[in-house]
C-alpha cells in the first residue's frame, strides 16, 4: 500500500499485484492524491499535470466503482483548479462523448457513471470559468437522463446539482429545462432517484424565480406525489425541499427579488399550500374531486408525515425570530388542521393526526426559541385553550339544542386540546423553574385556564389536562401540593358532574403520579384520604357511583400512596356489569401495588390478593357479552388487561392450579380466536434482536422523527399511544425516551399482555401442555388465509420467542424430543415466509431454541438443513431466511459450541454476498457474517483475509444507494478488527490487513447515509484502541462538529465513544481550513445543547465536553472560564451579537446569517456550566497547587477568582432551582478551596475576605420563605463553611450570614405539624436536619479556634479571630440547640436500629420525622449526624454534662421528649440519670457507627465521631461512667481496632490513638480512686486487671485489648517488630528509616499508650504484660532511632526514651511480691539495648541509644548494680561514645555521664568513674594540640571541662589537689598568649575566654588547693597571669561600648527537647 502513495500513479507497482488487489490499490492512491494536491506545491504539480491528467482520464474508462469514481472526479477538478487550464475542455468534452455514448452494457456503466460524476465536480469546483459549455453540457445530461437506468439516473441528478452550484445565476437559461426533465423523476420507481430530483431542485430554487412564483402550487403537488410510498430517506429529502421552497416564497433572497420584480406569497398562501397536502395528500385540487368532496379516501401516512416534516424544515429555515413574532398565526394554523374532519376520520388516524401536530410544535418550538420566547408561546397557547373552552362550554350548556352542529365541534375540539395542553406541558416541564413567570402572571391564568379543561366532555382532553397539571406540579414543586387540594376540594364541590368527578381524579393521579420526580415529594397522607373518600361516597349515588368508585380506585393506583392491603373487591350485589367495569379500576390499583410495593408482597397479602383474581379469572369468560350485550367488549378487555399485568408480576408458582384455564384465555387472545380484527401484537420488535434491525427495513432507526415515523411501521396501531387507550398511565413512570405515556389502542395492549404472560408462565407449563399448545399453533396458523394468517403468525411468533426467553431466563429446558420437532416445525416453516419480519423471528426463535436445548446433535441437525436449503435454493426467501438462521446459531451458541459448522457456514454466506442480483440477499448474508464473526472470536482469526478482501471488493462496487448492504458491511469490518484485536500493532505480514481495514473506513466515512458514517466511526475507533499510532483521527472532528448526524450517530452507537474520539482528535490539531469559531469545538457543543431536543444526544454532548474538560481544562484555563462564564451571563436572547450560527459556520451552506439566530442557553446548559466550574476548580487542585496561590502568577485558577465568586452569585440567584443549588455548591467549593490563599498585598489578609457582600447576597434569597427545602439545606451548608473558613474576622460582617442561620432555627424550632405545608415530610426533616447541621459544624470549628482540639492538622489561620468572637455568635443559641441536637440524635439512634427491633420505635415518630417518611428520612440523618453528634460532646465537655442548665431543659426536645420511656410522664431526672441517658446515646450511636461504616460514608463523618468520642471522654462524668463499666471500654476499643484495619487515612488513625489514650486514663483514674478508697496495703496488691494471678482474659480485659490495638499500630508501621517476620526465610533486614511525619506520631502515641498500661495492672497483672511492653518499646527504640541532619530526636524515639523512665519509675518496681521477675526483666531490657546498639551500625543514632542505656543506670540502678557484663557494655558503649569522630555524640556523651557520674548511689556510679575518667582526661588534655576549629567541637570540650570540674567537687578535700591538678593545667594549657589571640579564629577565641572564666571561678572556690597547683608549675602561672592582664585591657575597651547596648543573656546551646531526667 505504501507504493501507492505518490504524487504520480505507481505502474509498475499496479501491475505487478493480483487484478482483485488493483482496485484497492487505485483507490488507495486516490486518496493520497486528495491530501497531497491541496497541500502540495503548485510548480511540482504543474511539472507533472500532463502525465497526471493523462492517468486519471484513463481511469475513467477503467470502470470504477462509486467510491473511486467520487475520489476521481475530485482529484480531477482539484488538479484543474490548481494547475492549468489549458485542456480542461478536452477532458470535458471526452466526459460529454462518453455520456452520450450509446453502448448500454452493464460493463459499461461505470465508465459513463465517472465521466458524470467528473462533468459534476468541474462545474462545481470552476463554476463560470468554464464559461459558455455549460448549455451543450446540461442539455447532453438531460439526455442521457431519459434512457438511463435508475442508477444513472441518480448520478446525473447529482452532477446535474453540483453544475448548478457552481454556476449559481449564470445558468438561468436552462433552469426551466431542468426543472421540466427533473419534475416527472419525483415520483420515480427508485427512491435513490427520488432523493437525488429533491437534492437537484433544492439547488435549482436557490436561482430559479419560477419554482417559488408561479410554479408554487406545481411544486407542492409534485412534492405530495413523491411523498406517496416513499421510504424515510425521501420523506426527509422531499420535505426538506417543500420546507425550503415555500419559506422562500415567503421570504424571498434578496438578491432575486432585485433581478426581477416578483408577487411574494403571503404566509395564508403558504400555509394552505402545505395544509392540502396533509389533509387531502397528493391527489390534484380538482383531478378526484368528487370523492373527495364526498370525504371518501383518507390521506396517505406517507404523505402526512412528510409534510408534518416539511413544516418543521419551512419554519426552522425562518428562523427563530420569525416564529417569534408569527406564533399565533402559526399555532392557530395547526390546531386548525388537527380540528379538520379529514385529519379525524377515525379515531387512529386522529391520533395520528394529533402525533404529528404535537410534533410541529415541538421540534419549532422546544429548539428554535430562547426561554423568554419560550414564555410568551405558552401564553399564546393558554389562549388558544381558553377560547376553545369557551365554544365547548357554549355547546354543552345548550339545552335547547340549537346548536347542532356543535356536536361535531366538540368532538373536533378534543383534539385540539390534546395537541395544545401537550405542548403547553412539554414546554412548562422544559423550562422547570424557569417557567414561573408564565404560572404567577395572573392575566395569563394557566392554572385556570388548564383545570378548566378538566370539565371537557371528551375523556382525551381532561386527560390531556390533567396530564398538563402533572408537568406543571413536576416542573414547579411547589404548585403539587396546592393544586391537589384545590382538586380535592372541586371534587367534593362538584359531586353531582360525572365530567368532574372523572376530570378531577385524572388530575390527581397525574399529580401523584409526578410525584416521583419531584424530590422534596408531598405530604404523606394527601393522597389517601381523598381516595378513600371517594369510594365511600360511591355507593350513595348510582347514577355517579361508577365514575366515582373509578375515581377512588384510580387515585388508590398511585404508586406513592401503595395502599397497604388493597383487601376491598365490588360487592357482588350490584349488577354484572358495574362490577365489571369497577374491577377493571381495581384490578389497575391492584397492580401499581404489586409493582411499586414489593417489600409489602408477603404471602399473607398474596394469599388475599389472589382471592379477587382468582373471582376475575372465572369472570373472564366471553359469557358476560353474550349475556349483556357487546357494549361490555371494551370493559371485558380492560379487565383482562389488568388481570394479565398483575399475574406477570406475581410469582407463577402463586396461581398455578389456574394454569389450565389462564393459558387457554391467553392463546385465544393472540391466536385472535374470538377476535374478528387482524390485531397484531407491538412487542416482536422488543423480542428481536436490536442489531437485526438492518434487516427490517425501516424499524428501529433512531432518528430525530421517530415519533412520527412510527405511524409507519408494519404492526397494527403502531406509533398510535394514546392516553385515552388506558386512563392508569396517567400516574405510571414514563417510558424512557418518551415524553408522555402513550399507551397503545387497549386490543394491541391486550394482545401485548398475554404474550408477555405467557412467557411467563410458559416455563412453568408440563411438557404434555406444551406440546398440545404448540401444534395448536401450527394448527391455527393453517386454518388463517391471506392478512389474517400473516398476523396470527406474527401474534403466535412474538409468543413463542417471548416463551423461549423465559426458559432461557429460568434455565430450563425446553423439552423431549416430539415438543422440539413440533417446535422446530414451527419455526423452519417461517424461515421462507415472504414477510421479512417474521424471518427474522423465525431465526432468532431458532437461535434461542438452540440455546435452550443445548445438545450438539440437535444443533447440528439445524445447522445441516440450513446448509441444504442454501446449496440447492435460488429464491431471495429462503436464501435469506435460511442465511440469518445460521448467524443467529453461532450467535446464541456461541463460537464454541458452533465451531466445527464454522468453516460451511463461512464458506456458504460469502458466496451468497457476491451475489450481485439481489442486494436483499446481501444484506442478510453479511448481516449474519457479521455475527459469525463477533461470536466466533479468535477462531475465525484464518477466515480474516477472505472476508476483508470480499468487505473491500464489495465496498468499493456496490452503489451507494443500497444503504444496507453498507450498513452491514460495516458491522463486518468492526467484528474484524475486534477478532484481530491488538495484533493490528505488528508490523510485518498484519500491515496489509491494517491499511486494508482504513481503507473500508474511508469509503463508509464518505458515504451519504449517517449509519454508515456512524459504523466508519466505530471501526476507526477500535482501530485507534488497538494501533493508535497508525490512525490519524485529526479529520475526524470537522465531521464529528459538522454534522449533528454524525453525533447523533455516534449517540447511535453501542459504545458512546464520541467523547474519547472528540478528545483524541483535538489533540491533533485542527486543520487550518476548518472554520471553527473561536470558541472552538467545546464552544459548537454547548451550542448544540441549547439546540437539541434528543436527551441521549445532549447526554453524550455532556460525556464529551466532560472528557474534554478533563484532558485540556487545567491547560487552557482561561479559555474554559470564559466559556463557562458566557453560558452563565447569557440571560437574554438579545444580548447576543447577529453571530453566524454554528451550523452554518461549519457546512458552509451559507444559509442567510440572519435565519438562524443561536438561542441564549436554556437553563439546562447553564446547570451543566456550573457543574463544569466545579469540576474545573477541582482540576485545577489535582493538577497543581499552585493554582491556589497568588504570588505565582500564571493562568492560575487564583487570578480568575472574581469571575469564580461572579458566576457562582449568577447561578445561586437564579430563576431555575437547579441552576441556584449548582451555584451554591460551587460557592461552596470557592470558599473550601480558596478560604487560605493569602492576599500578598495586604499581609495578615486572605483574598476571599473582599468578596464578602457577594458571599452574603448569594446566600440571602435561599433563605426565604417560599424557597424549596433542598436549596435551604445546601445554603445552611454554605453559610457554615463561610462562618467556619475564617476568611472574615469582623464580627459585625459575619453577623449578615450569622442571622439567616438564626432565621432558620426559628424554622426548626416550630417542631413538627406547622401549618402551611407543601413538601413531604422528609423534606422538611431535610432541611431542619440541615440546619442543625450547619450550627453544629459552626460550633465545632468555633472549638477549633479556640483550640480545644490540640489538632495541627490544616491550621485555618487559628490567629485571625480573637478568640471570644465566634463564640459570642453561637453562645445565645447554645440552650436551644443543645436540646435540638439532643433530640436530633435520639431520633437517630431510633432510626439505625435493626428491623427485628422496629416494634420499638415509637407510632408517632420522633422529633424531626414521621413515621410514614421514616425510609426517606433515615438517609437525610445519615447525612448530618456526625457533626451534630460532635458538636453535642463539646456542648456536653463544655457544660459538665449540662450540669449548669436549667433541669427542665434536659430532657425536653422541641414538640415533646422524643423516644423516651416514660412518654408524657413529667418526672424530672436526677442528673445522674441524665449524664446516664446521654452516655449511652452518644456512645450507642457512635458504638452503632464505628462497628460498620459503610465504604461510601465520608472520611469526615468517621473523623467526627472519633473527635467526639475523645472530647466526651475528656469530661469527668464521661470517664466515671465509662470507667464503671469496664466490659464498655472494651467493647469501644475493639470497635477501634476493627475501624483501623478498614480505614487507611493517618488522620483516623491518630484520632483513634486519641480515644485510647482518652479511655485508658478514665480506666487509671478508677483505680486510683479504689486504691485511695481501700487504704490497706494488702488488698491493694490485687487491685487492677491480672489480680492475684496476672491473667488477662481476652473479650473482658481492657489491657488485652488496649494491647491488641496497639500492637497493630506499631507493626503496621514498623513491620520489622514482628519476630514471625523477621524469622521468616525470605525477609532481607530492613536497616532503620525515618517514619513520616503522621506514621511517626502515630508510632510515639501507641508507645506513649503502652507506658500506661502497666500502671492499670496488679503487680502480677504488670508482670504478664511487661515482657511484651518492653520487648515493644525497645523494638521501637531500635528501629527508628535514625540520624538526623540536624541532630533533632525523632518523636517516636523521644516517646520510647519516656516510656522506659515511666516503666522503671512505676511503683511496681518496689513492690516486694514481684521482686525477682522485675530485676530480671529489667536486665534483659537493658542487654536487649546494648545488643541493638552495637557499634558499626551506619544510621545507628548513638546517642538515643546512650540515653536509653543512662535511663537505665538512673531509673533502675540498684537492680542493676553489680552486674558486670551490663556495666562492661555501658562502658564500652559509652567509650565509644567518647572516641566518636562527631563532636555533638561527644558532647551529648559528656552530659549523659555526668548524669550517671552524679547518682545518688556511689555502688552505680563509681566504677564508671574509675573506667572513664581517665580517658576523659586524655581526650580534654589532647585539645592544647587540636584547638576546636567548629562551635560543635567546641561545646564538646566545654562539657567534658564541665564534668571534669564536677568531679572535682564530688571528691574529698584530701583528694582535691590532685584533681585540681588534673583540671587546672588543661584549662591553662587552652589559653592563647597576646600576641597570637588577636589572629586567632572564632572558636579558638571562644575557647580561650572559656578556660579564663572557669580559672577565674575555681580559683576562689578551692583557694588553698589551687595555690598549691599554681605554685608547682611556674609556666602556668604566667600564661594565667599574661592573660587575665589581655583581659583586663580588652574589658575596658569594651567597658565603654557595653554602655550602649544592652546586655543579651547567653542561653546553653544544647536543650533537649523533652527532659528525661
Amino acid at each position: 500500500m505504501e507504493l501507492a502513495h505518490s504524487l504520480l500513479l505507481n505502474e509498475d507497482a499496479l501491475a505487478q499485484i493480483t487484478e482483485a488487489k488493483r482496485p484497492v490499490f487505485i483507490f488507495e492512491w486516490l486518496r493520497f492524491l486528495d491530501k497531497v494536491l491541496v497541500a502540495a506545491n503548485k510548480v511540482d504539480v504543474k511539472e507533472k499535470q500532463k502525465k497526471l491528467v493523462e492517468q486519471l482520464t484513463g481511469l475513467i474508462s477503467s470502470a470504477p466503482g462509486p467510491p473511486t469514481r467520487k475520489l476521481l472526479a475530485k482529484n480531477l477538478a482539484t488538479l484543474y483548479s490548481i494547475g492549468d487550464t489549458f485542456t480542461v475542455f478536452q477532458t470535458l468534452d471526452k466526459c460529454n462523448d462518453i455520456i452520450k455514448s450509446k453502448d448500454d452494457t452493464p460493463a459499461y456503466l461505470p465508465t459513463k457513471l465517472a465521466a458524470v460524476a467528473c462533468v459534476g465536480a468541474f462545474y462545481e469546483k470552476m463554476g463560470r470559468m468554464l464559461g459558455s459549455s455549460f448549455p451543450d453540457t446540461i442539455n447532453n445530461l438531460l439526455k442521457a437522463l431519459k434512457s438511463a437506468e435508475s442508477q444513472g439516473r441518480g448520478e446525473i441528478l447529482l452532477s446535474l446539482q453540483k453544475v448548478l452550484s457552481g454556476l449559481g445565476g449564470a445558468a438561468a437559461s436552462c433552469h426551466r429545462d431542468i426543472y421540466k426533465n427533473a419534475r416527472s423523476l419525483l415520483t420515480d420507481r427508485s427512491m435513490a432517484v427520488r432523493c437525488a430530483v429533491a437534492k437537484c431542485l433544492l439547488e435549482l430554487q436557490n436561482e430559479a424565480v419560477f419554482m417559488w412564483t408561479t410554479e408554487l402550487e406545481n411544486v407542492a403537488t409534485l412534492c405530495f406525489k413523491a411523498l406517496e410510498g416513499s421510504n424515510y430517506g425521501v420523506r426527509v429529502a422531499v420535505a426538506k425541499l417543500l420546507g425550503t421552497v415555500m419559506a422562500t416564497a415567503l421570504m424571498p433572497k434578496q438578491a432575486a427579488v432585485m433581478r426581477q420584480n416578483v408577487k411574494r406569497a403571503t404566509l395564508e398562501e403558504v400555509l394552505e399550500l402545505m395544509a392540502t397536502g396533509f389533509l387531502r395528500g397528493g391527489s390534484g385540487f380538482l383531478k378526484s374531486g368528487g370523492e373527495m368532496l364526498k370525504g371518501g379516501g383518507s390521506v396517505s401516512r406517507e404523505v402526512r408525515v412528510g409534510v408534518t416534516q416539511a413544516y418543521v424544515v419551512f419554519v426552522t429555515t425562518l428562523g427563530g425570530q420569525w416564529l417569534e413574532r408569527n406564533f399565533a398565526t402559526f399555532l392557530s394554523h395547526v390546531l386548525d388542521l388537527v380540528s379538520h374532519p379529514r385529519a379525524t376520520q377515525t379515531h387512529v388516524e386522529a391520533v395520528y393526526s394529533r402525533r404529528c401536530v404535537s410534533f410541529m410544535l415541538r421540534a419549532t418550538l422546544g429548539g428554535l426559541l430562547g426561554e423568554k420566547a419560550q414564555i410568551a408561546a405558552g401564553k399564546e397557547i393558554c389562549q388558544a385553550i381558553s377560547k376553545q373552552m369557551r365554544a365547548v362550554e357554549a355547546v354543552v350548556n345548550d339545552i335547547s339544542g340549537e346548536n347542532k352542529a356543535g356536536a361535531g365541534d366538540v368532538s373536533a375540539s378534543q383534539h385540539v386540546m390534546v395537541c395544545a395542553l401537550k405542548e403547553l406541558g412539554s414546554l412548562v416541564q422544559s423550562l422547570s423553574a424557569t417557567a414561573s413567570p408564565l404560572i404567577q402572571e395572573p392575566s395569563v391564568g394557566l392554572l385556570e385556564t388548564v383545570t378548566s379543561v378538566l370539565l371537557h366532555p371528551s375523556m382525551a382532553a381532561r386527560l390531556a389536562a390533567a396530564w398538563c397539571l402533572r408537568c406543571v406540579a413536576v416542573a414547579l414543586p411547589y404548585q403539587l401540593t396546592p393544586l391537589l387540594d384545590r382538586c380535592a376540594e372541586r371534587i367534593n364541590n362538584l359531586k353531582s358532574s360525572p365530567e368532574a368527578v372523572s376530570g378531577y381524579s385524572f388530575a390527581m393521579a397525574a399529580l401523584l403520579g409526578g410525584v416521583h420526580q419531584c424530590p422534596l415529594g408531598i405530604p404523606h397522607t394527601k393522597g389517601k384520604v381523598i381516595a378513600e373518600d371517594l369510594l365511600r361516597t360511591a355507593a350513595q349515588n348510582s347514577r355517579l357511583s361508577l365514575q366515582r368508585t373509578q375515581a377512588g380506585w384510580l387515585l388508590l393506583g398511585v404508586p406513592p400512596l401503595c395502599p397497604k392491603k388493597p383487601e376491598e373487591t365490588p360487592s357482588p350485589g350490584r349488577s354484572p356489569w358495574r362490577a365489571e367495569l369497577e374491577h377493571c379500576v381495581v384490578k389497575a390499583s391492584m397492580r401499581s401495588f404489586v409493582a411499586h410495593c414489593p417489600e409489602l408482597l408477603t404471602e399473607d397479602v398474596i394469599r388475599r390478593l389472589m382471592t379477587p383474581i382468582e373471582c376475575a379469572m372465572t369472570m373472564i369468560v366471553p359469557a358476560i357479552i353474550k349475556v349483556h350485550g357487546a357494549h361490555l367488549k371494551a370493559s371485558a378487555a380492560m379487565v383482562r388487561l389488568r388481570l394479565y399485568d398483575i399475574l406477570a408480576l406475581l410469582p407463577p408458582k402463586t396461581y398455578e392450579g389456574s394454569f389450565n384455564a389462564l393459558l387457554r384465555e391467553l392463546v385465544a387472545e393472540f391466536t385472535l380466536t374470538d377476535n374478528s380484527a387482524n390485531t397484531t401484537t407491538s412487542l416482536l420488535r422488543s423480542l428481536c434482536h436490536y442489531d437485526d434491525s438492518v434487516l427490517m427495513g425501516s424499524w428501529l432507526q433512531e432518528t430525530d422523527h421517530k415519533s412520527i415515523e412510527d405511524q409507519l411501521q408494519p404492526n397494527s396501531a403502531s406509533g398510535s399511544g394514546a392516553l385515552e387507550h388506558d386512563p392508569s398511565s396517567i400516574y405510571l413512570r414514563v417510558p424512557v425516551g418518551e415524553a408522555i405515556p402513550g399507551p397503545l389502542p387497549l386490543g394491541v395492549s391486550v394482545i401485548d399482555a398475554s404474550v408477555a404472560l405467557f412467557g411467563v408462565v410458559f416455563p412453568h407449563v408440563s411438557f404434555k401442555h406444551r406440546l398440545q399448545m404448540l401444534d395448536h399453533f401450527a394448527e391455527c396458523i393453517k386454518q388463517a388465509k391471506g392478512v389474517r394468517q400473516q398476523a396470527v403468525q406474527l401474534n403466535i411468533f412474538t409468543a413463542v420467542l417471548s416463551a423461549l426467553k423465559g426458559l432461557a431466563e429460568n434455565k430450563s429446558t425446553l423439552g423431549p424430543e416430539e415438543v422440539r420437532k413440533s417446535a422446530l416445525a414451527l419455526v423452519m416453516g417461517a424461515l421462507d415466509n415472504p414477510n421479512p419480519i417474521l424471518r427474522c423471528a423465525a431465526g432468532e426463535a431458532l437461535g434461542r431454541m438452540a440455546q435452550v436445548v443445548g445438545e450438539a446433535t440437535f444443533i447440528a441437525r439445524m445447522a445441516q438443513t440450513s446448509f441444504d436449503k442454501l446449496k440447492s435454493a435460488r429464491d431471495v426467501v429462503s436464501r435469506t431466511g435460511h442465511s440469518l438462521a445460521l448467524g443467529c446459531l453461532h450467535r446464541y451458541v456461541g463460537g464454541i459450541g458452533s465451531g466445527q459448522h464454522l468453516k460451511t457456514s463461512v464458506s456458504i454466506l460469502l458466496a451468497l454476498a457476491q451475489d450481485g442480483s439481489s442486494h436483499e440477499v446481501q444484506t442478510w448474508a453479511l448481516h449474519s457474517l457479521a455475527l459469525i464473526v463477533d461470536s466466533s472470536g479468535p477462531m475465525y482469526r484464518g477466515y480474516v483475509e477472505p472476508t476483508l478482501s470480499l468487505v473491500l471488493t464489495l465496498l468499493l462496487t456496490v452503489p451507494p444507494s443500497h444503504t444496507e448492504v453498507h450498513q452491514c458491511l460495516g458491522r463486518c469490518l468492526g467484528a474484524l478488527i475486534t477478532t484481530v484485536g491488538p495484533e493490528l500493532q505488528g508490523n510485518s505480514t498484519i500491515s496489509t490487513i491494517r491499511s486494508s481495514c482504513l481503507v473500508g473506513c474511508a469509503i463508509m466515512q464518505d458515504h451519504s447515509d449517517s449509519l454508515v458514517q456512524a459504523a466508519a466511526i466505530s471501526c476507526l475507533q477500535q482501530l485507534h484502541m488497538f494501533a493508535p499510532r497508525h490512525v490519524n483521527l485529526s479529520s475526524l472532528v470537522p465531521c464529528l462538529c459538522l454534522s449533528p448526524v454524525a453525533a447523533s450517530c455516534c449517540s447511535g452507537l453501542p459504545e458512546t465513544a464520541c467523547s474519547e474520539r472528540s478528545c483524541r482528535g483535538l489533540r491533533v490539531r485542527h486543520e487550518p481550513d476548518l472554520n471553527i469559531t473561536e470558541t472552538g469545538l467545546e464552544g459548537v457543543l454547548f451550542g448544540m445543547l441549547d439546540r437539541e431536543t434528543d436527551r441521549k444526544l445532549c447526554s453524550d454532548i455532556h460525556d464529551t465536553l466532560g472528557h474534554m474538560l478533563s484532558s485540556l481544562a487545567v491547560e487552557k484555563l482561561s479559555h474554559w472560564l470564559k466559556l463557562c462564564k458566557d453560558v452563565l451571563a447569557a440571560t437574554t436572547d438579545s444580548e447576543k451579537k447577529d453571530e453566524m450560527d454554528d451550523d452554518t459556520m461549519f457546512t458552509g451552506l451559507g444559509e442567510d446569517d440572519k435565519s438562524k439566530p443561536s438561542v441564549a442557553p436554556r437553563w439546562v446548559t447553564r446547570v451543566f456550566a456550573a457543574d463544569c466550574l466545579c469540576r474545573i476548580i477541582l482540576l485545577c487542585e489535582n493538577a497543581d497547587k499552585t493554582h491556589f496561590d497568588l504570588a505565582a502568577a500564571r493562568d492560575l485558577l487564583v487570578l480568575h477568582l472574581s469571575d469564580l465568586i461572579r458566576m457562582a452569585f449568577m447561578a445561586a440567584t437564579d430563576h431555575s432551582n437547579q441552576l441556584r443549588m449548582a451555584g451554591l455548591q460551587a460557592l461552596e467549593d470557592i470558599i473550601k478551596k480558596f478560604a487560605s490563599v493569602p492576599e500578598p498585598e495586604f499581609p495578615g489578609h486572605v483574598i476571599l475576605e473582599q468578596y464578602q457582600a457577594n458571599v452574603g447576597a448569594a446566600l440571602r434569597p435561599a433563605f426565604s420563605p417560599d424557597t424549596p427545602s433542598d436549596i435551604t439545606a445546601k445554603a445552611c451548608q454554605v453559610c457554615s463553611t463561610w462562618i467556619g473558613s475564617g476568611v472574615v474576622s469582623d464580627l459585625n460582617d459575619l453577623r449578615r450570614v450569622h442571622n439567616l442561620l438564626v432565621s432558620s432555627l426559628d424554622k426548626v424550632q416550630a417542631g413538627k405539624g406547622s401549618s402551611s405545608q407543601l413538601y413531604s415530610e422528609s423534606a422538611t426533616t431535610m432541611e431542619k436536619l440541615a440546619v442543625l447541621k450547619a450550627w453544629a459544624e459552626v460550633r465545632w470549628k468555633m472549638s477549633r479556634k479556640l483550640g480545644d482540639d490540640d489538632e495541627d492538622e490544616e491550621d485555618l489561620g487559628t490567629d485571625v479571630l480573637p478568640p471570644d468572637s465566634l463564640i459570642t455568635l453561637v453562645q445565645p443559641e447554645l440552650p436551644s440547640l443543645s436540646r435540638l441536637w439532643l433530640a436530633m440524635l435520639r431520633d437517630y439512634a431510633l432510626l439505625t436500629l435493626p428491623a427485628e427491633f422496629s416494634s420499638q420505635l415509637p407510632p408517632d415518630g420522633g422529633a424531626f420525622y414521621t413515621p410514614e417518611t421514616i425510609d426517606t428520612a433515615r438517609l437525610h440523618y445519615r447525612s448530618s449526624w456526625a457533626p451534630v453528634l460532635h458538636a453535642v460532646a463539646l456542648w456536653l465537655n463544655s457544660t459538665g454534662f449540662g450540669a449548669g442548665v436549667g433541669q427542665e431543659e434536659v430532657s425536653s426536645a422541641p414538640s415533646k421528649p422524643p423516644g423516651l420511656p416514660q412518654g408524657g410522664s413529667t418526672t424530672i431526672k436526677t442528673f445522674e440519670e441524665s449524664v446516664k441517658d446521654r452516655m449511652h446515646l452518644m456512645l450507642g450511636v457512635s458504638i452503632e457507627f464505628l462497628c460498620f461504616p459503610r465504604p461510601e460514608e465520608p472520611i469526615e463523618h468517621v473523623m467526627s465521631c472519633l473527635r467526639a468520642l475523645c472530647t466526651l471522654l475528656e469530661t469527668p462524668c464521661a470517664k466515671t461512667h465509662i470507667a464503671d463499666d469496664q466490659l464498655l471500654a472494651v467493647e469501644l476499643l475493639n470497635v477501634l481496632h476493627r475501624l483501623l484495619l478498614t480505614r487507611d487515612p493517618p488522620a483516623v488513625q491518630l484520632q483513634v490513638t486519641a480515644v485510647v489514650q482518652e479511655t485508658i486514663r478514665a480506666a487509671h483514674d478508677h483505680l486510683q480512686r479504689q486504691k485511695t478508697e481501700d487504704g490497706e496495703k494488702d488488698s491493694q496488691a490485687s487491685l487492677g486487671e491480672g489480680g492475684d494471678t496476672g491473667e488477662l482474659v481476652p473479650g473482658k480485659s481492657l489491657v488485652f485489648a488496649a494491647m491488641e490495638l496497639l500492637v497493630f499500630i506499631l507493626v503496621r508501621h514498623l513491620p520489622q517488630l514482628n519476630t514471625r517476620v523477621k524469622e521468616s526465610p525470605s525477609h532481607v533486614p530492613l536497616r532503620p528509616q525515618r517514619l513520616p511525619e503522621k506514621s511517626a506520631r502515630l508510632v510515639a502515641n501507641a508507645v506513649s499508650i503502652l507506658a500506661e498500661l502497666p500502671s492499670l495492672c496488679s503487680p502480677a497483672g504488670s508482670m504478664t504484660i511487661l515482657p511484651t511492653v518492653l520487648f515493644l518499646v525497645t523494638g521501637v527504640l531500635k528501629e527508628t532511632a535514625v540520624k538526623t541532619p540536624d541532630n533533632s530526636v525523632p518523636v517516636p524515639v523521644a516517646a520510647a526514651l519516656q516510656s522506659i523512665k515511666t516503666i522503671f519509675t512505676s511503683p511496681i518496681a518496689r513492690m516486694e511480691s514481684v521482686q525477682t521477675q522485675w530485676t530480671s526483666l529489667v536486665r534483659s531490657s537493658l542487654a536487649s539495648v546494648l545488643e541493638y546498639s552495637q557499634p558499626g551500625e551506619p544510621d545507628m543514632d548513638e546517642v538515643s541509644m546512650l540515653t536509653a542505656i543512662t535511663l537505665f543506670l538512673l531509673s533502675a540502678s540498684s537492680e542493676l548494680v553489680g552486674v558486670t557484663v551490663l556495666q562492661k557494655g555501658c562502658m564500652d558503649h559509652f567509650r565509644n561514645a567518647l572516641n566518636s569522630s562527631d563532636p555533638w555524640v561527644q558532647a551529648r556523651c559528656y552530659q549523659l555521664l555526668l548524669s550517671v557520674f552524679q547518682h545518688s548511689s556511689r555502688a552505680l556510679s563509681t566504677p564508671y568513674i574509675h573506667a572513664l575518667a581517665p580517658l576523659m582526661v586524655e581526650k580534654l588534655k589532647a585539645v592544647e594540640r587540636s584547638r576546636p576549629g567548629t562551635a560543635a567541637e567546641l561545646q564538646a570540650v566545654q562539657e567534658g571541662i564541665r564534668v571534669l570540674e564536677n568531679l572535682v567537687g564530688m571528691g574529698e578535700d584530701q583528694n582535691r589537689v590532685q584533681l585540681l591538678a588534673l583540671l587546672v593545667p588543661t584549662l591553662v594549657s587552652y589559653l592563647l598568649d597576646e600576641n597570637s589571640i588577636s589572629s586567632a579564629p572564632q572558636v579558638s577565641k571562644g575557647l580561650h575566654e572559656f578556660a579564663l572564666q572557669n580559672l577565674m571561678r575555681i580559683g576562689p572556690l578551692y583557694p588553698a588547693a589551687f595555690k598549691i597547683v599554681i605554685g608547682a608549675a611556674p609556666e602556668l602561672k604566667t600564661r594565667l597571669e599574661s592573660a587575665i592582664r589581655a583581659n583586663q585591657a580588652s574589658s575596658k575597651a569594651k567597658a565603654a561600648a557595653r554602655q550602649a547596648q544592652p546586655a543579651v543573656q547567653a542561653a546553653p546551646t544544647i536543650k533537649l527537647k523533652t527532659s528525661f531526667f
